[in-house]
């Protein structure tokens, strides 16, 4: 008798999903722990893996589906030895909402097989994926070969259709008229639109974690009564070690942001009541140090998790970062990798920003927004000096954390960093 594949459930939360598109298809062998389809969730492209080996019999539900619900039948497999039976019939399950996979960018798109960040990176670059050469698993694109090709020059654009590109410039929708007819002229790309004002722009469509994203800061904002604590951090010391470290071991190359997350995390083993969250019945007091990372992709921000940091090293923070920031790029997370946290970071130091505030992550009740070390006046022993310093702003949910105690946290967490050797320990 035929084995069911069923839509997981790849967070606690999720109950539907969409089918990308399967890596397999009818007739294919298929092995215990090989990935069979890609699934779509609000945060990221994740490939399901097969639980049992056998042959895939029948899809259920085609590439490209949406809302497909969590463990309704998406395949039958034949298990190994069995016979083949009757094919069940393809309308026994049907998606929730089930759509036409992507329009193609090119003529020959529909033979191109290619990661979904390579085809994203593609798109914003408008590069025609049909002459790309892929190195990945059965000539597979990956994000190296796109950008390889980029780094090259000129590209070959993709045709129009492709809706990739800046988000819209109006505040408005197209008019009816503009969105029926939409007309290039000499010099304009063909996907731009025109509103009445005159004003060009191109669509491009929000992705389920750009909505989700949307939808959680509007009620973060809105909800949550935030408060702000900011501290100026002299990393004179600081840069010392860490140079000092780094020139001692080719096996991590620490950044400053290791010595951040490092820092947070004992300072909350000295200041508990900031590891916290509401509940309209309860305060949570967190027992476990588990800090999230914000980290920038193609789809939006994500905050994947260094669990118990505290009881972590700088090197060990350093590799784990690194490795997770990778695939949170790639849109490769497991769901539990950044899913909770207990306390946020949120770094734009490598942009230069001088100071910033950040929007909490619910339900946590903190979020720490690192600005960019800069050379300024400091006044040492009454006389004035050149230090590197780096301004941090603490937003807190003031149902959970008093004045008091952010200032508290502050305080230690600006005390290990201007002492760094204290980390070490």
């Amino acid at each position: 008798m035929p084995i069911d594949i069923l839509m997981p459930a790849l967070s606690p939360t999720m109950t539907e999903g969409n089918l990308a598109k399967w890596l397999k298809k009818e007739g294919d062998s298929i092995k215990a722990g090989e990935a069979i389809c890609e699934i779509e969730t609000d945060k990221a492209t994740m490939e399901v893996e097969a639980v049992d080996e056998g042959v895939l019999l029948q899809i259920l539900v085609p590439g490209g589906s949406k809302g497909v619900k969590v463990n309704a039948p998406i395949a039958l497999l034949r298990a190994e030895g069995e016979a083949e039976g009757e094919r069940a019939p393809v309308v026994a399950i049907k998606p929730a909402v089930a759509v036409p996979a992507p329009a193609p960018v090119s003529r020959a798109s529909s033979r191109v097989v290619a990661s979904p960040l390579a085809k994203r990176l593609a798109a914003a670059a408008g590069l025609d994926l049909a002459g790309v050469t892929g190195s990945g698993p059965r000539g597979r694109i990956i994000k190296h070969d796109v950008v390889e090709v980029l780094a090259r020059g000129p590209v070959q654009r993709a045709v129009a259709g492709d809706v990739a590109g800046p988000a819209p410039v109006s505040g408005v929708a197209p008019p009816a008229s503009a969105v029926a007819a939409p007309k290039a002229s000499a010099g304009v790309d063909a996907r731009a639109w025109s509103d009445t004002f005159g004003l060009k722009y191109r669509l491009q469509a929000n992705s389920g974690m750009r909505k989700v994203i949307a939808r959680r800061l509007t009620e973060a904002k809105q909800t949550i009564p935030h408060f702000y604590l900011s501290v100026d951090v002299d990393l004179e010391a600081l840069l010392k070690v860490r140079a000092g470290l780094n020139a001692k071991s080719d096996g991590y190359k620490l950044s400053v942001n290791d010595f951040v997350i490092r820092a947070v995390s004992l300072a909350l083993r000295k200041v508990p009541a900031a590891n916290s969250a509401w509940t309209e019945e309860n305060v949570l007091l967190y027992d476990q140090v588990d800090v999230s990372v914000a980290v920038a992709t193609p789809a939006g921000l994500i905050t994947p998790i260094i669990k118990a940091a505290d009881t972590k090293g700088l090197a060990a923070i350093s590799t784990e970062m690194k490795e997770l920031a990778g695939r949170a790029r790639d849109g490769k997370l497991k769901p539990e990798e950044f899913q909770g946290g207990t306390f946020t970071i949120s770094n734009l130091g490598m942009f230069g920003v001088s100071a910033f505030s950040a929007i909490i992550n619910p339900p946590q009740a903190c979020i720490l927004a690192v600005a960019a070390g800069e050379q300024r006046a400091v006044v040492r022993d009454g006389a004035l000096a050149i230090a590197t310093v780096m301004t941090c702003t603490l937003s807190v949910d003031h149902r959970v954390v008093d004045g008091a105690v952010g200032a508290q946290f502050l305080a230690a967490f600006k005390t290990l960093l201007e002492e760094p050797m204290l980390m070490l320990l």
